[in-house]
């Protein structure tokens, strides 16, 4: 019978440096590694039905991560025109190598794929103004804006940690607005 729990309003205290320094060594960029380690608590919520308590809470979340770093650096080389993605990993848990192939390809769109994409940016705005004001600001200059941590940490008076919790906050609430409203 299953013995591990998940409990998610822990994961930042519990988690987030251990998942940082897992990251930051695999991405070298802590902007990068702080968006994926967001990414990854958003999934882990997302996706906590599924989670069978076979595996600890930090194994679990561990393998949502791997695969964020993937689809970051497939991201990436999909972008410089590249077909496949070769990651070598060693973990507490395992070690070995990923080969991702077949990057799509971002040209290959259709009118649809526009007319979705449109939809869902009107959807994503529409989630930003229904979040807490200050979340969806720091959202907004962080994301869309693209301003740098520092930036923002100066402009809203907050610490780098703080404005990580916020952004992961944002994208926890808007998560939940754009299952509610646009899934």
């Amino acid at each position: 019978m299953p013995s591990n729990q998940l409990d998610p309003n822990k994961w930042v205290d519990r988690y987030s440096d251990y998942l940082f320094n897992y990251t930051i060594v695999r991405v070298n960029d802590r902007e990068v590694a702080n968006d994926l380690i967001s990414e990854t608590f958003l999934a882990g919520l997302k996706s906590a039905k599924n989670f069978m308590g076979e595996a600890s809470e930090r194994t679990w979340l561990i393998s949502i991560l791997k695969r964020k770093i993937i689809d970051h650096y497939r991201r990436n080389n999909s972008a410089k025109g590249q077909a496949e993605v070769k990651i070598n990993y060693t973990g507490e848990d395992s070690e070995g190598e990923w080969l991702e192939e077949q990057v799509p390809d971002q040209f290959d769109r259709t009118a649809e794929d526009d007319m979705e994409n449109n939809e869902l940016g009107l959807a994503i705005l529409d989630c930003l103004d229904s979040i807490n004001e200050k979340q969806a600001a720091i959202f907004k200059r962080k994301t869309i804006d693209g301003v740098d941590t520092e930036a923002i940490c100066n402009e809203f008076d907050i610490t780098p940690s703080n404005l990580w919790v916020i952004i992961h906050r944002a994208r926890t609430a808007l998560a939940a607005c754009m299952e509610k409203n646009w899934f």
